[in-house]
């Protein structure tokens, strides 16, 4: 018998938009809710999942490096920049929308970061805060092209991808390079937490994944809306224990090639993960976020409705730009320098972890955690590439067949679930 929890009162339609999730009741209802899905085109992660199997068993097969404990905590720390990007790059992806510019945008806010420091001697906190004033002011100028004026993203990012890149070595100059000096900054690609942090890291997600649900579902009996089966959060919570545990306890390994042991999660984890729950509240909890989708799914009917089209839009691209900062700051504290080409050659990069994860290009689904997914896989493909010692052009044919292969994926399961190729 499904394990359902109602209560009389009437249900808030706002309410129920905030907190539904569409398919309830216990874990058989789940489960068969979730392959009607699949069959029906909606795959989500799945094949990224799938992927990212793949791989890791091919390339551990074919490297003896490729699973050891520092090959590991290196692959997190190289993913990190393009798991940024891609959840930037998702807020705009799901309006139907493209920022071209995300990558050069991050380049020229650290460009503008490190010459103040540097240079001017301003202090790093106040020329880092200067920077991300720089990708808030572009998302709001982009916002205010496509949203207001009415031209298409695709090309005032181009134009903004361009000319950014001007910009960077006018600030810069031609071949200039300047070395990053915060230590504060550098740890954030190259430190690790002490072996008691993973550990506690991990307390923390279970209590914020935890008092989520508790909160999800205390909203939802309140709105008069069924509650899943109660079993299903602990599901999840053993899930988030028992993996995050594996992750803890191999990355709290010993692995340094000298008598100075290297132990414990990177530092760069538990600022992504917090970023990416951050990300993930605001789409699936806030009325914000379900305007994104409904945007995404038909600008026209949600515009009817009621929602500020324009408003959503602006702040997506507000967002995107600055999760962008964030993540030429992670690319550049792995590198510990800054040049004029930070961010040039990423972007694609980034619409592709997106795409690869799950993000229809299409707009009105995909998640944070689907990006963050596919990152990992064109990280694993890097890394695995690397690590055979194959040039670097095989590692662009691999990365690209597999985005052809997701965005084919996107598009058929588009037409199955009663879509066309073209957006609507």
């Amino acid at each position: 018998m499904t394990n359902v929890t109602r209560t009389n009162a009437s249900p808030d339609p706002l309410a129920t938009d905030l907190i539904g999730s569409g398919v309830e009741g216990g874990l058989r209802d789940q489960v068969v809710a979730w392959w009607q899905r699949v069959r029906s085109g909606d795959m989500g992660a799945l094949p990224a999942i799938g992927g990212l199997v793949v791989l890791t068993l091919l390339f551990s097969t074919l490297s003896p490096f490729f699973l050891t404990e520092r090959n590991f905590a290196n692959l997190l720390n190289q993913a990190a920049t393009l798991v940024m990007l891609g959840m930037a790059l998702v807020f705009v992806l799901l309006l139907g929308e493209i920022d071209l510019s995300a990558g050069v945008t991050g380049g020229v806010a650290m460009a503008l970061f490190v010459v103040l420091n540097t240079q001017f001697g301003i202090d790093w906190p106040l020329a880092l805060l200067v920077g991300f004033a720089v990708g808030l002011i572009t998302g709001a100028l982009i916002g205010f092209f496509v949203a207001r004026v009415g031209i298409p993203s695709f090309v005032v990012t181009l134009g903004l991808f361009l000319g950014y890149q001007g910009l960077a070595l006018v600030i810069i100059g031609d071949g200039g390079l300047y070395r990053l000096q915060v230590p504060e900054l550098l740890a954030l690609q190259n430190g690790n937490l002490p072996v008691w942090g993973g550990w506690a890291m991990l307390a923390v997600m279970l209590a914020v994944s935890a008092g989520t649900s508790f909160w999800d579902r205390a909203r939802r009996t309140k709105a008069g809306v069924p509650n899943r089966a109660m079993s299903l959060v602990w599901i999840k919570l053993a899930v988030i224990a028992v993996i995050g545990g594996v992750f803890v306890y191999i990355l709290n390994q010993d692995r340094g090639q000298s008598v100075v042991a290297v132990q414990g999660v990177p530092v760069i984890v538990p600022v992504t993960l917090a970023i990416l729950w951050l990300g993930t509240f605001v789409l699936d909890r806030t009325r914000f976020g379900r305007y994104i989708y409904a945007i995404g799914g038909n600008a026209e009917a949600a515009r009817r409705s009621g929602v500020k089209v324009r408003w959503v839009k602006w702040w997506a691209f507000v967002i995107c730009s600055t999760l962008a900062v964030a993540s030429a700051l992670f690319s550049v504290s792995r590198v510990g320098s800054v040049d004029a080409t930070v961010g040039r050659d990423i972007v694609l990069s980034g619409v592709a972890a997106a795409v690869v994860g799950g993000v229809s290009l299409f707009g009105g689904r995909g998640r944070l955690i689907h990006a963050a997914i596919g990152a990992l896989v064109i990280a694993c493909i890097t890394n695995g590439l690397g690590l055979l010692n194959l040039p670097a052009g095989i590692n662009l044919l691999v990365t690209g067949g597999v985005l052809i292969l997701a965005a084919t994926v996107d598009a058929v399961s588009r037409l199955r679930a009663g879509g066309s190729f073209l957006r609507s």
